[in-house]
């Protein structure tokens, strides 16, 4: 089962490759943005990868590093859970987005 749920997950890796392209526009290592997060490379690389999901703070503090507006990553962060949750719903997840945007416009 964890392993289904690993390969779930490498699908949904908007801020993954978002943090990837950052990463490497600005020359800085892994292991340098690890200890930013103050977490191990091998956690951070999960991350990037979209094996395992970030921290809204830390979310956050990459935005701060890269110096780039919060918003866009945490959208990506949260467009990643929300494609996690629907991704096996195929018949429901379209009216289901539907509804629950009709109800964010009230």
């Amino acid at each position: 089962m964890k392993i289904h749920t690993e390969l779930k997950r490498i699908k949904t890796m908007l801020l993954g490759n978002k943090i990837k392209e950052l990463r490497e526009e600005h020359g800085v290592l892994q292991r340098q943005l690890a200890a930013l997060l103050e977490i191990d490379t091998p956690m951070f690389s999960k991350i990037e990868r979209g094996n395992r999901y970030a921290k809204r703070t830390q979310v956050i503090q990459l935005a701060e590093y890269f110096k780039i507006d919060k918003n866009e990553l945490l959208t990506l962060w949260l467009a990643d859970k929300i494609l996690d949750v629907v991704e096996n719903e195929n018949e429901l997840k379209l009216a289901a987005m539907a509804i629950a945007q009709s109800e964010m416009m009230i």
